[in-house]
């Protein structure tokens, strides 16, 4: 018995030993060290740590966001959501450049045209809510710089601090919410400004306030020498009676500046507030200071605030791949991957954060896969793997014997062409023009000949319905043009929650008096903002349905600009368009979202909120708002409306527009139910989209699905970002089994080149493409297996004695 219990104690120690030294072989690198800098603070040690353990090294996050690249190279699916950040920002920033000094467009009073502190909680709030990856949003003035117009006998005057601030609240112990499950939909919003006069600890100027890092990238603003040095932005205004004017003012600096618009503070661990590990994008807010002086010449243009949005640290992935062409630095995490360097290279995946494994290892050049491999190394395998896999697997067989590639060209023979264009008969027979989009199976070359030569000039030539394209031809703009949808979402938004919040008739205690209704610059200033924000953005309206703005029949700002990078922008108020069928109202997608919204509203979305904002003019403290906690409801990505791609010859842009609307509410003039209000509507140019060639599933809406050129016996296809509205997106890869048999940098066929061979095919010219094919893997080999080799002497030997027997 005690040999058995011995034997039992033997085993589990062995296993025990097993256990715990099976990962020994990955020794500790950069990500172990940061992730334990990360674990160490928490909500309660936070306020008595240093600073220097509240934040993380500058290059914990890479591959950051530059206006300068956008458009020219392209933003990979695992820095999307980073773009955005960038995006939101810089578009607050404008907005609030321009609201701040239209009041020069205005006559000269004795009373102030900014707009009231809801209007700048519920902006923060519209920021947080229309986009779940960004988790607070703040305007942090500079001291004595913010005027505002909620209260009495506050002309010319400023707080002494003043900044909005939202942030996401994990509200699963709400008493709101009965399902005891977090909604991600409370949002806790403050005057950060409105505090103690003699408590200088809650002052977020101070270099220590919270890591107040945010503040001081652009704050105080020390202008020296000269004060013209703020850049400025031109819009030409045409209002609904014809009556034209030109409005400069000045606003962050521009991309083709050093440094650019926006920075991005290094991750903090934001203590006290929301408690977690964020990462901010920060933008200047520019104003003419001081104010009403009546002498010009002393008022300046400066900086007086920032446009602060944040992010979770922990939503951002990391790049563990080593530096190289397409993958520098700065980069804490680079080389911490573990891929096998002999024979394999790291490759970046997308979706995984602030974990290890966001990877794959694909082969080097001159290796294949192992016969039984299907696809590369996953990474979060690796990760997991114990000593003993990680050296016995994970490897790419070297490829025996490597062919040069192919300098010589030859004309395919009769025989071959034909059997090209037998099997590709969309080659061989097919229209032009108009014609080529309603063929049976689309010739890609002549649809996109058609399509890319539709310009200003040409599309007067064709008919109306020839300018418009069914939704197949913007296959996944859903999801390539998320962004921009995300920004229309958060003005929809906006407009929502002040419609439904914010009532110029309430009365309150004291000297504070209820926000304006909004007014005509606000929304022209918000629209403009999406095209200053966003570049891929080429033009925004916000149509207000009849009678629903305050003291107009109609109003539709629409902004809009006619070149990519410039810092000359157009606005038109569409409602001077009275004509029966030209009014905006009469639009297919207003029309038809009016529809949808017309007496149901259960199933939009509910956001919370808890405000609590300065008890008077100098902050003193912060109180709770009169109606705590209040909600609004608002439109998310699937209640608005995508539009067909369509080329309108008569607008305003023309190009290949995708428009995506998305309606907004309010109540109704009893106050008993929400009602529509009208629509943001953003479009955007279909040939920044990236087609894709590849094979996929029948329902797929896809017009230029499975015209990949492709050998299908011995590769597969795999779409490549970054390729826009032009053939060759994609590149083939070898199939398991097969292998690239070339001494070449990569190990696969790109799509460019295989297409534009096939073109030589067809117009029966030299062409290499019978050349795009993988080679059985192993078939041509040089080494042998010494045991086959051992068994077919021994064989041979036996015969050969036998026969002489």
């Amino acid at each position: 018995m005690g040999l058995l219990w011995r034997s039992y104690g033997l085993f589990a120690v062995l296993t025990l030993m097993g256990v715990l030294a099976q990962y020994e072989w990955q020794p500790k690198d950069a990500f172990d060290e940061i992730k334990v800098r990360f674990d160490k603070v928490n909500a309660d040690n936070c306020p008595i740590l240093p600073p220097r353990d509240l934040t993380l090294p500058e290059d914990s996050v890479s591959h950051l966001p530059d206006i300068k690249d956008v458009n020219i190279n392209p933003v990979f699916p695992n820095r999307t959501a980073l773009l955005h950040l960038h995006n939101m920002a810089l578009s607050r920033a404008f907005f609030w450049s321009y609201i701040l000094q239209s009041r020069f467009i205005r006559p000269a009073i004795n009373d102030t045209y900014d707009p009231g502190m809801m209007y700048y909680f519920l902006s923060t709030v519209a920021d947080v809510s229309s986009n779940r990856h960004i988790n607070a949003s703040a305007i942090y003035f500079a001291p004595n710089s913010s005027f505002s117009s909620s209260y009495r006998g506050f002309f010319n005057k400023t707080f002494p601090r003043f900044a909005p601030r939202t942030y996401r609240e994990d509200d699963f112990n709400d008493p709101i919410h009965l399902e005891k499950i977090s909604t991600l939909n409370t949002f806790y919003v403050r005057d950060l400004g409105a505090f103690p006069p003699d408590s200088a600890l809650h002052d977020y100027t101070i270099k220590n306030y919270h890591i107040n890092e945010w503040y001081n990238l652009w704050l105080p603003d020390n202008v020296d020498k000269r004060h013209d040095t703020k850049t400025t932005y031109q819009v030409e205004i045409r209002y609904a009676n014809n009556t034209n004017e030109t409005f400069t003012f000045h606003g962050p600096p521009g991309a083709d500046e050093d440094p650019g618009p926006v920075k991005f503070t290094k991750p903090y661990f934001d203590c006290r507030r929301s408690n977690k590990w964020l990462v901010s994008a920060v933008t200047p807010i520019a104003d003419i200071y001081p104010r009403h002086t009546q002498f010009r010449h002393i008022e300046y243009p400066t900086y007086t605030a920032v446009s602060v949005l944040e992010m979770d640290f922990e939503r951002i992935d990391i790049n563990q791949c080593p530096k190289g062409e397409g993958n520098k630095g700065p980069n804490i995490f680079a080389d911490t991957a573990r891929c096998k360097k002999e024979t394999t290279e790291c490759e970046p995946i997308d979706g995984w954060g602030f974990r290890r494994g966001g990877y794959q290892c694909r082969c080097k050049p001159g290796y294949r896969l192992p016969g039984v491999v299907r696809r590369p190394y996953l990474g979060e395998i690796l990760e997991r793997a114990s000593d003993e896999q990680f050296y016995n697997g994970f490897d790419c067989m070297k490829i025996g014997w490597v062919q040069k590639v192919p300098i010589k060209w030859f004309r395919a023979p009769t025989y071959v062409r034909e059997q090209y264009l037998n099997r590709y008969y969309e080659y061989k027979n097919y229209t032009t023009g108009p014609s080529s989009l309603h063929s049976h199976k689309l010739n890609i070359n002549e649809v996109l000949k058609f399509i890319l030569g539709v310009n200003a000039r040409s599309c007067k030539n064709y008919h109306p319905q020839d300018l418009m394209l069914t939704g197949e031809f913007a296959y996944e703009a859903q999801k390539q043009f998320e962004n921009e949808a995300k920004m229309a979402i958060r003005l929809a938004n906006f407009i929502s929650a002040f419609l439904q919040i914010s009532d110029p008739t309430e009365v309150y205690s004291g000297k504070r008096v209820a926000d304006k209704p909004l007014t005509e610059d606000q929304m022209m200033g918000e629209t403009l903002a999406l095209v200053l924000g966003n570049t891929r953005i080429w033009s925004a309206a916000t149509l207000w349905d009849r009678r629903k703005f305050p003291n107009r029949t109609l109003f539709g700002p629409y902004a809009y600009k006619r070149e990519l990078n410039t810092r000359k922008f157009n606005m038109e108020d569409l409602a001077r368009y009275n004509k029966t069928g030209d009014e905006y109202i009469d639009k297919p997608y207003f029309r038809l979202l009016k529809q949808r919204w017309a007496t149901n509203f259960d199933s939009l979305e509910k956001y919370y909120l808890k405000i609590r904002l300065r008890h008077n003019e100098t902050g003193e403290y912060a109180q709770r708002y009169e109606h705590y906690p209040n909600f609004y409801h608002a439109a998310t990505m699937d209640h608005g409306y995508w539009t067909t791609p369509e080329y309108d010859c008569k607008g305003y842009v023309k190009k290949w527009l995708i428009t995506y609307a998305v309606p907004f509410f309010g109540w109704d003039s009893l106050k008993a139910k929400l009602e529509f209000k009208g629509i943001v509507a953003v479009s955007m140019n279909m040939l920044q989209l990236d087609i894709n060639q590849c094979p996929d599933d029948y329902y797929e809406p896809n017009a230029f699905k499975n015209t990949h050129k492709c050998d299908e016996k011995s590769s597969y296809c795999v779409p490549i970002l970054g390729r826009g509205y032009e053939t060759g997106g994609y590149k083939c890869e070898c199939l398991q089994g097969f292998e690239y048999p070339y001494e070449d940098l990569i190990t696969y066929y790109d799509g460019q080149l295989v297409e534009a061979e096939f073109e030589n095919i067809v117009n029966d010219k030299e062409s290499r493409f019978e050349t795009f094919k993988c080679r059985l893997a192993g078939a041509a080999a040089l080494q042998v297996q010494f045991t086959i080799l051992a068994f077919v002497v021994l064989f041979g030997w036996i015969m050969l004695r036998r026969n002489q027997c």
